[in-house]
């Protein structure tokens, strides 16, 4: 689903953190969102927003897995690469492994030049000092010096994969920080990003009071007047921001 986020959203979702994206939607019913293994290799910036491109790997097999099939410009590696949209996270199934690379320097250089809001992968990449420096945000399970065919055989893309252990569908809205990365089903995404939102502004009045000194009980969660007091401050706070 080569669905575009809106503006909105999106803009809401690079400022909002992967932790109160997971309350969200773990009051939605929906727990097992957040990639295992997998962390952000390049330095810290806006969170990484997207659309889930995606691509699967099988376990290479080595009379199907030669350099030689890098001459194929329909390689499910490299096409998925020409083909993402703008925009898009593109997002690597390895099965958890992590001694072989999903990708380096120069594919993700493609990727970035190609308008690419980031790259995710529950295997390693190889050049990993190189791609750090990026400005595409770049999630991988680590460091790992051998090319793809020694583990993985792409087999396809922009199909249904599981990536650190979490579903991830064609157009799922890919979320990243330095606390991981998650995914929020696409029809989700605006009421996910709105919620948030608004939890993040609640939260920031609740760190008020308990740097002030009150105790958790009755501020966190909230009572009757704490929930009035903060009616009461953010009224304030839009006040000040008219």
């Amino acid at each position: 689903m080569h669905t575009q986020l809106s503006q909105q959203t999106r803009e809401i979702l690079t400022q909002v953190s992967t932790a109160t994206l997971t309350t969200q939607l773990f009051k939605r019913g929906l727990r097992n969102v957040c990639l295992r293994g997998v962390k952000r290799l390049t330095r810290g910036g806006p969170n990484m927003v997207g659309p889930a491109f995606t691509v699967r790997n099988l376990p290479a097999r080595e009379d199907l897995d030669q350099l030689s099939v890098f001459e194929n410009p329909d390689h499910p590696q490299r096409k998925s690469i020409e083909l993402m949209p703008e925009g898009f996270v593109m997002v690597v199934e390895c099965r958890g492994e992590t001694d072989a690379a999903s990708g380096g320097h120069i594919l993700m250089t493609r990727l970035e030049l190609r308008g690419a809001s980031g790259f995710v992968s529950d295997g390693g990449v190889r050049d990993s000092a190189s791609i750090a420096q990026q400005d595409m945000p770049v999630f991988c399970a680590g460091p790992a010096a051998p090319l793809n065919l020694a583990r993985h055989h792409a087999v396809d893309f922009d199909i249904p994969v599981a990536c650190g252990g979490v579903a991830v569908y064609p157009g799922d809205v890919m979320a990243g920080d330095a606390d991981g990365v998650v995914v929020i089903p696409r029809y989700l995404a605006d009421e996910v990003a709105a919620d948030a939102a608004r939890q993040e502004q609640f939260e920031v009045f609740v760190l008020e009071l308990v740097r002030s000194g009150r105790p958790l009980a009755g501020t966190y969660p909230p009572n009757a007047d704490t929930l009035a007091e903060y009616e009461t401050w953010k009224a304030g706070q839009e006040a000040v921001g008219a």
